[in-house]
């Protein structure tokens, strides 16, 4: 009796005071695990540092994780925050840069959103949902003034249009809506003006005001002639002698008008070959045609290579639309020598097309072949009615090209004309069919918005709170699957759809609110049960039987559902947990062995290494707690020696010996309910010692189960004779731990593996650091060791990278980098997203190569080779924190 006086180690060590146990206001101290949890609340509310957090969180995970978590998500807050901040400046300030750009890069800015997103940036806060309002604000305005653009283009199409068409009619009707039309010239002449001096101008997309100034060159060369036409007209029909005018409808009108036939060759010889300039494959042209086409292409071939030699000329540029409207007015009266000066000016200003007036005719069979061949497909190859459209328009824009500074063709744009005709028949069939869609989708949803309205008057009443969230349901999947229609009509059916919806979901509505307000309730009940002195299981059980009852009639969103249901558990989980604490502290002490007590140690130096932060120290400690582990007992051993000779020398007991030797033990068996051991197939358990006997005795006496029938079968043994011995070994795991000891050792081995995996990330970064500064400083002194990057860099491959460090930078490294970041499938800048989808797509093309999986060793070696700069080096990075942990 007297080992029960003795100071219980576990005990003596609980009654010493904590050092941060006043600093947490006795949260080291508290006996349940619920008020240590409420203490740990108080203190964190005087907001501590961030040192005396991480303190406390080192010392009070040790014992109690659920008290910790409330100290580690408040660490993990702050660890939040300040990466948070971190991040918002840094593209606070791209985005101050691209606000400061000129000219303002729009795809750089729609980009900024996405690549912040996904950087973990807070766009809510200030000061990045400012800069982000002011970039969608600067992007719309751009993209506006890019629509704009187009609208003004497809205006000036059909103003020309509409000039085409009045060269067609009487002279008399062109005079008529002269005015008009001049009005309406000068007012898109305005309106272009506006466009080029808008202050987002300089921030379109490139292909923008190339096209306006075509827009515009086009429709004021053809104004200019139809004004200057119709004048020669009236010339014409006040004064008999005065040349007819060069448009052949007004000309037959003024023949019919004097008294002469139409077709009169006569009066086709009379007519000055100067009236007709435009007329160009009717005849030889006059010599002051030819000298007048000269001047006006040596005007703008001067200007155009003015302007190359300068070096201001490209693609597009005003010298070069200059150069082709005068090759669309002139080109067809100039001699070849100076159309081959004008192709070579075209060549130098960046105009890969330049001007081949001989290969007109070439260009135009083939755009003839084009439109014929889009009927004319294989079965399976046939093209839609939206392709068609698009090909089409193409192919007429190619023909006016063609038809620029070269002799006409009719012949060919006869056939031309007619295979676009036949082929725009499929377009109108397709519009046909897409009207008709519309107006069956447009049908079907207005029946759909009556379904409903009919059915919410139907079941106004209704309980059934389950069948009508899957009702409605239904109806937003038949609305999402009634077929495509216009945004403008799809803008009107919308409203009516959702103010249907909108009124059949208002009871449902009102229950789930209702719902809503009976849990809280109950929220609060199994909160103020939890926090009770005394658990009643009763009440906890009735509430729990409401809950599910209440689930079970109006059904909620499954993710809210879940929050709720997680909050109503907690302070019963809480409860039962600090009654289970409870009962825990109310049980004995055990009283700890001496192999215990060495485990306690070992676990304790365990402890003291991971706190040192030496990884070598940490599996030294490790491999000694696992030697103390299984390490035998001296007095165990001692006392099986002694049993095993008793057994030699006297191996048959009498039953008066068993029950003198009963006596022995200090106090009977208790009936074991549950062991610790081996529950693996064929593993035996420590089955409890029999009452009345000697601890390893058999209840049959030693004569097996065979014995106990009273007679030798010789069965399993005489039958295993010939397949040999089948015993099971058993692995050597040591005596079994007391609960502190199996406590403090399990704990120790966690945390020594996390710990050791701390340390691993850590110097997976510094090898990493080390790779890049070597790059940096050109010198493979400072490339980290074959051991320090991991097994998956072998030697071979650390030699490469090695060589390509010390020799002179060359080479580009921007496809290689490319490749490194496929084979780690991280996220690619999105300045460089195009080059990558370019490269994939030449990937797919080259058969039996290497994948970037297998290649990216060499792939470093390349970008190591190259010159280093910061976002080389930190794609470098990136993509090497993936690769070396596969």
């Amino acid at each position: 009796m007297s080992d029960a006086s003795e100071v219980n180690p576990a005990s003596a060590k609980n009654s010493e005071q904590h050092p941060l146990d006043a600093l947490t206001g006795g949260a080291f101290s508290a006996e349940t695990s619920g008020d240590r949890a409420a203490r740990i609340r108080d203190w964190l509310a005087t907001q501590p540092t961030v040192e005396q957090l991480q303190d406390v969180h080192k010392e009070l995970s040790k014992g109690d994780k659920s008290a910790a978590r409330a100290v580690r998500e408040r660490l993990d807050e702050i660890r939040r925050t300040a990466n948070q901040e971190k991040i918002s400046v840094e593209w606070a300030e791209k985005a101050q840069a691209l606000l400061a750009a000129t000219p303002f890069d729009a795809a750089a800015a729609a980009a900024w959103q996405r690549d912040a997103a996904k950087a973990g940036a807070a766009l809510s806060r200030e000061p990045l949902s400012q800069f982000k309002a002011q970039l969608a604000e600067r992007v719309k305005a751009v993209e506006d003034l890019q629509h704009r653009t187009q609208v003004q283009r497809e205006v000036a199409l059909l103003l020309a249009q509409r000039i085409e068409v009045l060269s067609t009619k009487s002279w008399k009707d062109a005079k008529s809506v002269l005015e008009a039309l001049g009005a309406d010239v000068a007012r898109w002449q305005d309106q272009a003006k506006e466009l080029t001096g808008d202050a987002s101008w300089t921030s379109v997309d490139s292909r923008f005001p190339p096209q306006l100034e075509a827009a515009s060159a086009q429709l004021a060369l053809v104004w200019d002639a139809f004004q200057s036409a119709l004048a020669q007209t009236e010339a014409s029909a006040a004064d008999e002698a005065a040349p007819l005018p060069s448009v052949p409808v007004w000309a037959d009108e003024i023949r019919v008008a004097r008294g002469l036939p139409p077709e009169a060759a006569a009066a086709e010889a009379a007519k000055p070959a100067a009236a007709r300039p435009a007329a160009g494959g009717r005849g030889k042209p006059a010599p002051e045609q030819v000298e007048a086409a000269k001047v006006g292409l040596n005007q703008a071939l001067q200007a155009l290579k003015a302007e190359t030699a300068a070096g201001n000329s490209k693609a597009g540029s005003e010298a070069v639309q200059a150069m082709r409207a005068a090759i669309k007015a002139h080109g067809r009266f100039v001699d070849e020598a100076l159309v081959s000066e004008v192709h070579e000016a075209l060549i130098a200003a960046g105009e890969a097309a330049g001007w081949l007036r001989q290969n007109a005719d070439k260009l135009r069979e083939e755009l003839v072949a084009k439109a014929e061949a889009m009927l004319n497909r294989p079965d399976g190859q046939v093209l839609g009615g939206r392709k068609i459209q698009e090909t089409l328009r193409n192919l007429r824009e190619q023909w006016k090209l063609a038809d620029q500074g070269a002799m006409a063709n009719h012949a060919l744009w006869k056939k031309f004309d007619e295979a676009c005709n036949a082929a725009y028949k499929v377009v109108e069939s397709w519009h046909d069919k897409i009207r008709q869609d519309s107006t069956e989708a447009k049908t079907q949803r207005l029946a759909l918005v009556e379904e409903i309205k009919a059915w919410a008057a139907e079941n106004a009443a209704s309980q059934d709170w389950k069948n009508m969230l899957r009702a409605l349901r239904q109806f937003g999947e038949r609305w999402r699957e009634s077929g495509h229609i216009g945004e403008k009509l799809f803008a009107e059916l919308q409203p009516l759809f959702k103010q249907a919806m909108a009124a059949a979901e208002a009871p449902l509505q009102a229950a789930q609110k209702a719902s809503l307000d009976r849990r809280h309730a109950m929220i609060g009940e199994a909160t103020t049960l939890g926090e009770a002195a005394s658990l009643r299981i009763d009440a906890v059980k009735a509430l729990q039987q409401r809950w599910q009852a209440e689930a079970q009639v109006v059904p909620l969103d499954r993710k809210h559902e879940q929050k709720l249901w997680d909050a109503f558990r907690k302070p019963l989980d809480d409860a039962f947990n600090r009654k289970s604490v409870e009962r825990g502290s109310r049980a004995p002490a055990v009283e700890l062995s001496e192999h215990d007590r060495r485990v306690m140690e070992a676990s304790k130096s365990v402890e003291a290494a991971n706190a040192s932060g030496d990884a070598q120290k940490i599996r030294s400690a490790l491999a000694e707690l696992e030697a103390a582990i299984k390490a035998q007992p001296a007095a165990a051993k001692s006392e099986e020696n002694q049993a095993q000779a008793k057994a030699d020398q006297a191996p048959e007991a009498t039953e008066t010996e068993a029950v003198a030797e009963a006596p022995v033990a200090a106090k009977p068996a208790r009936p074991v309910v549950a062991v610790r051991g081996d529950d693996r197939p064929g593993m035996k358990k420590e089955a409890a010692p029999a009452v009345g006997g000697r601890p390893g005795d058999r209840r049959d006496g030693g004569r097996g189960r065979d014995g106990a029938r009273g007679g030798d079968r010789g069965g399993r043994d005489s039958r295993d004779m010939g397949r040999g011995s089948r015993e099971f070994i058993r692995e050597d795991r040591g005596p079994r731990l007391a609960d502190p000891a199996f406590r403090a050792q399990r704990d120790a081995v966690e945390h020594a593996q996390e710990a050791l995996r701390k340390l691993a990330a850590q110097a997976h970064g510094e090898a990493l650091t080390q790779l890049l500064s070597a790059w940096q400083a050109r010198d493979a002194e400072q490339l980290p060791s074959a051991q320090q990057l991991g097994g998956k860099v072998t030697a071979p491959v650390r030699t490469s990278w090695s060589a390509a460090v010390v020799a002179a930078p060359k080479g580009n490294a921007a496809e290689a980098l490319l490749r490194l970041e496929m084979a780690a499938d991280v996220h690619t800048p999105a300045d460089q997203l195009n080059a990558r989808r370019a490269l994939q797509l030449q990937m797919l093309t080259r058969r039996n190569e290497a994948s970037p999986q297998q290649t990216w060793g060499q792939d470093v070696a390349t970008v190591l080779a190259s010159t280093s700069d910061e976002a080389s080096a930190r794609r470098l990075q990136t993509a090497l924190k993936q690769l070396l942990r596969k």
